[in-house]
């Protein structure tokens, strides 16, 4: 018999039927995959998942305020949700990066499902954390978390990103700030030889774009002697890394100011602040502006943000992938080299593709794939839970 006050374990019962993915290694239960739910329970505790037989499946957290009610931490039915819990899967997750990552003090610690742990999202830049909390079920545990890093790391602060939209989805507020201790949030950090300054508290995401990091090397190269073009440069990773391997000229352009008087900074940090120059502007228009005055480029970079978070977006997603690289293509000489790039889950390789031959076409050019690029090994995917892919890089030649 339960203590007074004690609550059981909720069950959630999936319906009948073989085609939840939940069941061949997927994390996620939709609320329309739930059959029946016996026992009480809060919202963001954990619940032990059946099958419509009552198998056990696993155990997760639940929100029904979400699309995706639960999101699975473990199926191994011996093995309790708690502090100790977290700390295997902390450790598991910094001992991989251990292995795979070189040359840089930045890194994805962990990476919400790839790491078996749903809405949880840890990057280090130098000695600093930053943290996203992007689910209830997470957000639940967020000071243990923190706890636990700073036993497994002694980092010397840690900082809040949880002004992610996507947290709106799961009935929780937009907040920013300081977790463990109180630092200038604008730190520097390495990587492969190269100096960034990283905005922890402004910048986009988390502040810096650590899943390029490895694709910005494939600028070895192609760079050389090349008049290079960033759009949507950002705080100039890409056009830094350009410069570092022998462009003779880069431009980069991008909507936000803020970002590019980074870029700027850190081109000068690198001793490129003659060879970089950057622009503000729309890269829509500004491809646009480019083709009407007769401008070439070697070497065109296209890092767009993410075009669409939504199946139904998909449609004008592509239009605007389209638009880009059209244009892109029409400034490039034959021979050209074409870097291009989404970040959209919903826009598959095969979608991106077809795209991209539709551009080609359009303006009578030729494509030679010199290689298809993914998201860093930071970034790992999960092949069972398929929307750990998301970073499509291609490296075409124009001809």
């Amino acid at each position: 018999m339960a203590a007074e006050g004690e609550k059981f374990m909720a069950t959630v019962k999936l319906t009948p039927g073989g085609r939840h993915r939940v069941l061949h290694g997927h994390l996620w239960v939709y609320r329309t995959e739930i059959g029946d739910i016996s026992g009480s329970f809060d919202p963001g505790d954990v619940v032990e998942v059946v099958d419509h037989r009552g198998r056990f499946v696993g155990r997760g957290y639940i929100n029904l305020s979400s699309q995706i009610a639960v999101r699975l931490l473990t199926r191994d039915p011996r093995e309790e949700i708690g502090r100790e819990f977290f700390r295997r899967r902390l450790a598991a997750a910094l001992e991989y990066r251990r292995r795979v990552v070189r040359a840089t003090n930045a890194l994805r610690l962990v990476f919400g499902e790839a790491d078996f742990l749903p809405g949880l999202v840890v990057d280090r830049f130098g000695p600093y954390l930053s943290l996203q909390t992007l689910t209830l079920g997470m957000e639940r545990w967020k000071e243990v978390i923190a706890d636990l890093l700073e036993e497994l790391l002694e980092p010397a602060g840690i900082y809040e990103r949880n002004d992610a939209s996507v947290r709106e989805l799961e009935g929780l507020p937009l907040v920013k700030g300081f977790l463990k201790g109180s630092f200038d949030p604008l730190v520097e950090i390495e990587e492969n030889g190269l100096r960034f300054l990283v905005d922890l508290a402004g910048g986009q995401k988390t502040g810096y774009f650590l899943d390029q990091r490895e694709n910005r090397q494939a600028l070895a190269g192609l760079a050389r002697g090349a008049r290079v073009l960033d759009c949507f440069c950002h705080t100039g990773a890409f056009s830094v890394y350009a410069a570092r391997f022998g462009a003779r000229e880069v431009l980069g352009i991008d909507v936000d100011g803020g970002a590019l008087a980074l870029a700027q900074r850190n081109a000068l940090q690198n001793g490129y602040g003659s060879l970089c120059q950057f622009r503000e502007g729309n890269a829509f228009d500004e491809l646009r502006a480019l083709e009407k005055a007769g401008e070439r480029f070697d070497l065109i970079i296209l890092d767009p943000p993410a075009f669409t978070r939504s199946k139904e977006a998909l449609e004008g997603a592509l239009r605007g992938y389209k638009e880009i690289n059209l244009r892109a293509m029409k400034i490039l000489p034959p021979g050209g080299f074409l870097i291009t790039c989404s970040c959209s889950y919903h826009v598959s390789e095969e979608l991106f593709c077809r795209m991209l031959l539709d551009a080609a076409r359009d303006v009578g050019r030729q494509l030679r794939l010199v290689e298809a690029r993914r998201q860093a090994k930071d970034h790992p995917m999960l092949l069972t839970v398929p929307e750990t892919y998301y970073l499509k890089c291609f490296v075409l030649q124009v001809w």
